[in-house]
Formats: structure tokens, sequence, C-alpha cells
């Protein structure tokens, strides 16, 4: 393989990798407050693409202002989730929110069906994002550039919110001891809320981009991209923000490293991520950067 052919793949696995990260971090954000992974994450990635396709074809409106209203959309529906589907099943038994996150997740992926029909639908990517970059023999359209740099503008953001602000001291005080973040007097209610449309604002973005480098939609289309960025979650060390960033650039570069070099195993591209969650499982459970935590029972 030559370097110019090599750094063409590098450079393909550095946009896959970023939209990962960029839906991993809602995975990891809602798991860090709420020990809770949120298996309808996916279906709401589907529903911000969706919502920028339908503000663009319907409205007639730019890009941008599409893009925008569909992620504060889709963070308003994020916090309804939260209120409709978590909140009452708060202090039940983990396994009854988690029953409750499927079936959020198939309600969604069926009424997506429903209103948008199973048809694959093209999306017309913006000039902005359909640039061609050329740069010592290595061709990417503008969009996978445009991708790693917003992942690293929201790591940055996110690790500044939760470092330097009240809102994160609460944060992370709700994510040590819910209880005790109560007597404290914070409203965890509020921070939960914040937290589910911090993180379905992030999906609808990734959704979103996800529409731009692979332009074309159906209301299923969240549920692979979905699993994987729980893979990479976890891989990272689910419940840090840079762990879902490393995983999620992690699996990228795997998954199209792996089939550059040995294109017969394209077939089985799905399955690398499945192994690699398998590996570090059994090799450090608590994920690449995670720290040891402790069951409540």
């Amino acid at each position: 393989m030559t370097l110019p052919l090599f750094l063409q793949h590098l450079a393909n696995a550095l946009s896959l990798g970023s939209l990962y990260a960029l839906i991993a971090i809602g995975y990891t954000m809602v798991y860090g407050i709420l020990r809770l992974i949120n298996f309808a994450h996916g279906d709401v990635f589907m529903l911000g693409a969706y919502l920028a396709f339908y503000g663009a074809a319907i409205f007639l409106l730019p890009w941008w202002a599409t893009l925008l209203l569909a992620l504060l959309v889709t963070a308003a529906f994020g916090v309804g989730l939260e209120r409709v589907a978590y909140r009452p099943l708060r202090d039940s038994p983990r396994i009854s929110v988690m029953i409750s996150a499927i079936g959020a997740s198939f309600l969604i992926e069926n009424v997506g069906i429903v209103l948008f029909g199973g048809r694959p639908k093209g999306v017309t990517v913006p000039e902005v994002m359909n640039v061609k970059i050329e740069l010592g023999g290595v061709s990417v359209m503008s969009v996978s550039v445009v991708i790693p740099l917003i992942t690293f503008a929201v790591l940055a953001a996110l690790v500044f919110v939760v470092q330097k602000t009240r809102t994160g001291m609460a944060m992370r005080a709700v994510s040590t001891d819910l209880d005790a973040a109560r007597l404290q007097a914070i409203d965890v209610n509020r921070i939960i809320s914040f937290t589910f449309g911090a993180g379905s604002l992030l999906a609808a973005l990734g959704g979103i981009m996800w529409s731009y480098k692979y332009p074309q939609l159906n209301p299923l289309m969240g549920t692979m991209p979905g699993l994987k960025c729980f893979i990479a979650a976890v891989i990272g060390g689910i419940g840090s923000i840079s762990g879902a960033v490393l995983g999620g650039f992690l699996l990228g570069a795997i998954e199209l490293l792996t089939i550059a070099f040995l294109p017969t195993l394209t077939g089985y591209r799905d399955a690398f991520a499945f192994v690699l969650l398998i590996v570090v499982l059994l090799v450090k459970p608590s994920g690449l950067l995670g720290g040891t935590q402790v069951e409540k029972v």
C-alpha cells in the first residue's frame, strides 16, 4: 500500500471516528449521570437527520437554519423523553428503566416508519459541505474535515462546562451520589433534563452530519450507528467524555483500516466493533479511560 493511499484511508477513518465520537458523547453523558444506557439514542440521531431534511424540503430554509432548528427541537424531544419514559421509573429497579429505554427505541422507530415512510430518501448536501479538498494525494469532501473540527469543539465545550461551571459541578455531584445531591439543594430534575437535552442535541448533530456524509435517510438508520457508538463509549470508558471520543476514533480507525488492509473482510465490517467490544471487556472491563466503579445494590 502506497503512502498516499494509506493517508487517504487514515483521513476517512478520522472522519468516521469523529462521527462515532460525537454520538458516543451523548451516551456517556447520560450514563455518567443516571447509570442508564439510553437505547433510544440512535433513534434520536435518526430524528435529528429527518428534521433537518424536512426543514429544507418543506419550509425551504437554508441549511444552517434547518440545522439549528433540528438541534433545538431534538434537544426538547430528549428532555420530554426523559420526563415521560425515564423520570417516573427513577426510583425503580434499573432493569425497569432499561426496558423502558428499549420500548422507547422501538416506539420511535415505528412512529418514524409511519410518519416518514419506509422508503429511503436522498439528502441534498449543502454546497459548503460538498467541496472536494485535495492535499498531498489525499482527496476528501469538506464535510469530512468539518466533522472532526465539530467533535473537538464539542469536547472542549463539554470539558469546560463540566469542570468550570456551576451546572457542571452539579452534574458531577449528581453523578457521584444522586441522593446526596438532593440533600445539598441541587435541582436534580433540572440537571438530568439538561443532560438529556445536551445528549439529544449531540445525537441530532451526529445524525445531520451523518446524512451529509452518507446522503440517504431511512427510519432505521440510527440502529447500527447507535450500537457502534454505544460500543465506542464502552471501549473508551462509559461515563468518561474524553473516553467516548477516544473510543469513537479507535473504533473508526480499526473498522476502516482493517478493511483497507484486508479487503476480503469487507462483509464483516460491522462485526469488528463487536469483536473489539468483547476483547476490551475481557481485558479492561472499565474501558480504556474508565475508572473502577462500585455498583450500588
